[in-house]
């Protein structure tokens, strides 16, 4: 049964556009848009119409897929795909949203002034007409959730994108050459330090990193959110009231990372921090690490290339974490088609969808199309989702946590691998970029 509600979109103010393009979002900016009302609704036009989507590659054969099948469902419908590479298409989203030319529906990778700037359209009352709340765990979309002061996310404030299948970081490690070195997959902390050292001693390197993008920023957030557990690193990555970053556990995160890189565990500091992540991974399978801190956008690139020698699990703690979020799409406040761009954005539940997440590497949103033989990379992928999941331990990505923090995580993890700055310093960096998005 087709079931219909209002949604009621506030007016956008006008502002300057290329404010937006130049200051990667600068607080305070503003677009002009429409100020209409929307019907929200099951009930889909039956004339021919076309819907543009915006996305970049690490998703797209997933989501070029997943438009077939749903072209294939609704006849009527087109979807014109179109992608840019990650770096350019977070720099330009906003100025696309608020163009003449919008996009029906674009990727949604941080909520930042997209949000603040009413360029996307709420979807709660989509959310109820499709089920969403009862078909996804809340902390599934809690990341997509943003408060009234357009930075607060979380239970309770609005749901601007949906799902599209699910990232994880962990470790990926080479299963050859931890049998070689007499190397049993770590469960914990300790574990992990002795893998490092014993690999250390043999000559081979213990961790590939590449941090010229700020990658190794991934390291510290596992180290303390392993230490302080997910509702307490959820807390600051999703902007909550008079948290900090300058916590025990983050302060012990960093002061390790610096601690492998004097011991050696990372490699030369120029090499890591000249290297991009994909140089890492092309790195990693050529043998170049026992570790690889990444996530499971490259299983398929690390698996072709390692077989049965490569292997992943959750990043070992005191608390069971994993840094993850949802690939997540939102609809343009200026589509003449919000009810269609919906329709698709349900459509990334099925099965049909599900099944071209997980080929592609992602978690797919229907949890039951996750099947791999154990000892496999996917086996190992699904079981360590299972795990996180279980214990309730997924977190939002720090570098999201504000427009500018990945810029702000990668300048600090640089200049700490390259013993040019302190970690008191790094952790008052971090939070004064937070502080100064979160205020108030």
């Amino acid at each position: 049964m087709q079931r219909r509600t209002r949604l009621v979109l506030a007016p956008l103010a006008a502002g300057t556009l290329l404010g937006l393009a130049l200051t990667a979002c600068a607080p305070g900016a503003t677009t002009s848009g429409t100020g209409t009302d929307v019907d929200a609704s099951t009930e889909l036009t039956t004339d021919d119409i076309t819907l543009t989507l915006m996305s970049t590659p690490e998703s797209g054969a997933a989501t070029e897929a997943t438009i077939a099948a749903f072209e294939a469902e609704h006849p009527n419908i087109t979807i014109e795909y179109s992608q840019t590479n990650y770096d350019d298409y977070n720099q330009s989203v906003n100025l696309n949203l608020s163009g003449d030319q919008s996009p029906d529906i674009v990727l949604l990778n941080a909520v930042a002034n997209t949000v603040k700037n009413k360029l996307v359209l709420p979807l709660d009352d989509y959310a109820g007409l499709y089920g969403w709340d009862e078909f996804f765990p809340a902390n599934q979309l809690n990341q997509w959730r943003v408060a009234e002061d357009g930075s607060t996310l979380g239970d309770g404030g609005a749901l601007y994108a949906a799902p599209a299948g699910f990232s994880l970081v962990g470790a990926y490690y080479n299963k050859a050459l931890a049998t070689q070195l007499g190397i049993d997959a770590p469960t914990s902390p300790a574990d992990f330090e002795k893998a490092l050292q014993t690999a250390a001693a043999a000559g081979a390197l213990p961790v590939q990193v590449g941090n010229a993008e700020g990658h190794a920023a991934f390291i510290v957030q596992l180290l303390g959110q392993g230490a302080s557990g997910a509702d307490v690193a959820n807390a600051w990555a999703f902007g909550h009231e008079g948290e900090t970053f300058d916590t025990d556990a983050n302060r012990e995160a960093a002061q390790t990372l610096v601690d492998w890189q004097k011991a050696g565990y990372l490699g030369d500091p120029t090499t890591v921090n000249g290297t991009d992540l994909q140089g890492a991974v092309d790195n990693f399978t050529a043998g170049k690490g026992l570790f690889l801190v990444d996530g499971i956008w490259d299983a398929g690139k690390i698996g072709d290339a390692l077989g049965a020698d490569a292997g992943f699990l959750a990043f070992p703690g005191d608390n069971v974490t994993g840094i993850g979020t949802s690939v997540a799409y939102a609809i343009s406040s200026q589509s003449a088609h919000p009810n269609e761009a919906a329709a698709f954005l349900d459509f990334l539940r099925s099965p049909e969808a599900s099944e071209q997440q997980f080929a592609q590497g992602f978690m797919p949103n229907d949890p039951t199309v996750a099947v791999a033989e154990d000892g496999t990379l996917q086996g190992d992928i699904v079981a360590a989702w299972a795990e996180v999941s279980d214990a309730d331990g997924l977190v939002a990505f720090n570098n999201n946590a504000t427009a500018t923090m990945n810029d702000v995580l990668k300048a600090g993890t640089q200049q700490l691998i390259a013993g040019q700055t302190s970690v008191d310093d790094f952790l008052a960096a971090v939070q004064a970029d937070w502080a100064a998005a979160h205020a108030g």
